[in-house]
């Protein structure tokens, strides 16, 4: 159907920024933008279109790729080994075949008694697990979780490894816990292109019923940027995809990532940022602080580079014209970030609207840093269900006075001078559903009603307005990708990506947001998911 001729009957107009029209302006709107004769199609009354939706912080194949061993919402080391022996079971060339690896992904120690990190020793107690090569990664992608038999293939391992931990035990050996660059040293099969295909299809096929148009897939390698150009060339890239390459060196390899505008058969592949990892995980413990960590006073985290290879890094990226989306979650990665930042836009001639700068996660800041925030226009990438995920155990971790300081949507909201807060879900960490986001930022709630500071919320003084959430979900993440010209509203002339819920998100009350569907989900005017 041509994307002119999609328009729909909205009864009420929740935001003028978002209104399709209304049933008395139709005709002049057709008769003024309609470039043929089409039908109108009526919508029920308690349905709702918006625009496409963006996740501005995702990962495509890692999201695929966790999907084959899911390890998300186990309660205890034993669940995740009955969920491994269940794997092994339902699948006889595994079975049979010792040699061959068992990968999966989502546990999180801080959901168990004790919430210590699990050992090798643990994997080798069942007698179907003994002996196999298997290899597990935490919920945030930032720890592996291996078995005896792969240590056995690391004799050798280093005593330190910078940016990255091996943890080990009172005498001295590995327990089995790989974090951050420590991870690397894991020799896991790559991944083929039969497996990357299997992948991608399995996550656009879920981000798509969930009324995903656009994804910015945030750390794509060389490999997955070749298979998402093929995909674009066949035509065969269902929605759209603002890629941020990233290669683990230490050394310039802006040289190594393509760029790539409106790419493909259907234009829908972008490439002119890329990713770099400034510190761990608050989870892992391997958030970079300033202070030690309240639980745990022996550890500031993990910078990931020194903040002189950052600086040299990012210095190049910016006189080579690349966007550069950093993850930052500690409130010193931030800081060092910052200061990187305001070298470049304040004392080198940097451009903050031609260059965009994006902190990804920007998650812990001093009040210092978020005045800066404000004072240099960087981005906040930001992703709602960290915060009501990590909110069990955010305080504990940093204490009552940094607290203050952590996912303070709202207040960096405010600090943008663009008033721009692009919302992502970092999946698989969190799940597709950007609905999710959306409960979380504008609840500070986990899905069953509950946090840490009762039914009210969780620092409600950081809750997002439901127009900020959307805004921050569409308009805010196509100017994160330089798209916003093209994307991210309901006005004549941009690309006909929309979505429709068969409930009015904008409001039901808060405890049925969870229950809208898809009814549609339209990319250039093609229905991709449901029917219109």
């Amino acid at each position: 159907m041509p994307a002119e001729n999609l328009f729909k009957s909205v009864g009420q107009s929740w935001s003028q920024t978002y209104l399709a029209g209304v049933t008395s302006l139709l005709p002049s709107w057709l008769a003024k933008y309609s470039r043929v004769s089409g039908r109108v199609i009526q919508l029920d009354d308690s349905s709702v279109l918006v625009p496409g939706l963006a996740d501005a912080h995702a990962h495509i194949i890692e999201n695929g790729y966790m999907r084959q061993l899911p390890l998300m919402g186990s309660q205890s080391v034993q669940e995740v080994i009955e969920r491994i022996k269940a794997y092994i079971l339902a699948h006889p060339e595994v079975m049979n075949d010792k040699s061959r690896w068992i990968e999966g992904m989502g546990w999180d120690q801080t959901k168990w008694p004790g919430s210590q990190f699990p050992t090798a020793s643990d994997l080798d107690k069942d007698p179907l697990l003994k002996g196999r090569l298997i290899s597990l990664t935490r919920v945030d992608g930032h720890a592996r979780w291996v078995s005896l038999s792969v240590l056995d293939l690391m004799p050798n391992l280093p005593e330190k490894v910078g940016g990255g931990l091996i943890v080990r035990d009172e005498h001295g050996k590995p327990t089995g816990i790989f974090v951050d660059h420590a991870m690397s040293l894991i020799p896991t099969p790559p991944w083929s292109d039969a497996q990357l295909t299997d992948f991608f299809d399995m996550t656009i096929k879920e981000a798509l019923s969930y009324g995903l148009t656009s994804i910015h897939d945030a750390g794509s390698s060389p490999h997955q940027i070749e298979f998402f150009k093929k995909r674009a060339e066949a035509g065969t890239l269902p929605n759209r995809l603002y890629v941020m390459g990233k290669v683990d060196s230490e050394e310039y390899w802006g040289n190594q990532i393509p760029r790539l505008h409106d790419y493909g058969m259907h234009g829908r592949l972008n490439i002119q940022g890329i990713k770099i990892v400034a510190d761990g995980a608050l989870g892992s413990w391997g958030a970079a602080l300033l202070e030690p960590y309240s639980d745990k006073p022996d550890m500031r985290g993990l910078l990931l580079s020194s903040p002189e290879t950052l600086r040299k890094l990012v210095h190049q990226f910016w006189k080579d014209g690349w966007q550069t989306n950093i993850h930052c979650i500690g409130d010193r990665a931030n800081h060092e970030v910052l200061n990187i930042f305001e070298d470049i836009l304040e004392k080198r001639g940097g451009n903050v609207t031609e260059w965009r700068p994006r902190i990804e996660h920007a998650q812990i800041f001093t009040p210092g840093d978020l005045k800066r925030m404000k004072q240099l226009g960087v981005i906040a990438s930001v992703q709602p269900t960290h915060a009501t995920s990590d909110m069990w155990y955010a305080e504990t971790r940093v204490g009552p006075d940094r607290i203050k300081g952590a996912y303070a949507y709202q207040t960096l909201l405010k600090a943008s001078p663009n008033g721009v807060l692009p919302l992502g879900s970092d999946f698989p960490i969190e799940g597709v559903n950007p609905l999710l986001g959306f409960y979380a930022a504008v609840t500070r709630l986990s899905v069953d009603g509950t946090s840490p500071h009762g039914s009210g919320g969780w620092f409600t003084d950081e809750l997002l307005t439901r127009e900020q959430a959307l805004k921050g979900m569409t308009l805010d993440a196509a100017y994160a990708a330089f798209a916003e010209e093209t994307l991210g509203s309901l006005t004549p002339g941009k690309k006909a990506d929309f979505v429709v819920f068969d409930k009015n998100i904008m409001q039901v009350p808060v405890g049925d947001i969870l229950k809208a569907k898809v009814l549609a989900t339209v990319v250039d005017g093609e229905v991709m998911y449901g029917t219109l």
